[in-house]
């Protein structure tokens, strides 16, 4: 991060800052069940997070004043901005998003491991528009904003991009598959959190190009099994990714080399530092 200092950042400090407060919103959920006793145990944990996410929102602002000495905090994590410029953004990483998904689409229906629908309901396409800018927010504000920033202060530029990729990938349920589907998977996570941390430097520290790439690769995933397409049961995990009825991309060949593709493009900024826009 140009021009910043860590004021007092530990490394015990950023270990315990996410899991405090996940723990928190955990806790604070669970008396939900008493008041909704017909929610299930899944949307209890959903409202856990929220309330994890809410509390991150909250006290972002005092984690970057105390520990990274930074005085405009949403400036510097590349969320507040210029509207023209933070939706010129968002709309650059949507559409690469868009175009990876495409290609993947072009090749299951030319080679016949799939069928188009084309019926995408208004509950289905309502909740693709959450999840592309729930998720997309979400995490990318977690692990290419804060985690990052506080990798860059501990470790340095060229270690932080790295290891951000690498939490962001060992954080997500890869582990839950087998095997090798489970490595592929793994693979594809790190490249993704690589080619979403190349998007942000490419943006200038913006945040939203990052979020629309994020958000649009996972919502419009969702529309494409939920009413778009009907991809085959043969289908190959070694080239559509491992999940069975639910495949992952990222954990296939085609999302590697879409991924490997956007990192290429990406190659010149591998280098180069963030400088949030004012």
């Amino acid at each position: 991060m140009n021009g910043l200092k860590a004021g007092q950042i530990h490394w015990w400090g950023t270990l315990l800052y996410v899991p405090l407060l996940y723990g928190t919103g955990w806790l604070s959920s669970r008396p939900l069940a008493l008041l909704f006793q017909g929610w299930r145990p899944d949307q209890l944990d959903l409202a856990g997070v929220t309330i994890a996410l809410l509390l991150l929102v909250v006290t972002l602002p005092w984690r970057l004043r105390q520990a990274w000495g930074c005085p405009s905090p949403w400036r510097t994590l590349g969320v507040v901005v210029k509207p023209a410029l933070g939706l010129q953004a968002f709309l650059r990483g949507l559409l690469k998003a868009l175009a990876l998904l495409g290609g993947v689409l072009i090749v299951l229906l030319v080679s016949g491991q799939a069928r188009w629908l084309g019926g995408l309901g208004p509950s289905q396409l309502l909740n693709a528009l959450a999840l592309v800018l729930g998720v997309g927010f979400a995490e990318e504000l977690l692990f290419r904003g804060w985690l990052w920033g506080e990798l860059e202060l501990l470790a340095g530029k060229r270690r932080a991009l790295g290891l951000q990729a690498a939490i962001f990938a060992l954080l997500h349920p890869w582990y839950r598959l087998p095997g090798l589907e489970a490595v592929a998977l793994l693979i594809g996570l790190v490249l993704l959190g690589l080619a979403l941390a190349l998007q942000r430097r490419a943006d200038g520290g913006l945040l939203w190009g990052a979020v629309g790439l994020h958000g649009g690769l996972v919502g419009g995933w969702f529309a494409v099994q939920h009413g778009l397409l009907q991809i085959s049961a043969t289908t190959p995990a070694w080239l559509i990714g491992a999940g069975g009825s639910s495949p992952n991309p990222i954990g296939g060949l085609l999302g590697w080399l879409g991924l490997a593709a956007l990192l290429w493009g990406r190659r010149r900024w591998w280098g180069a530092a963030i400088s949030p826009q004012p």
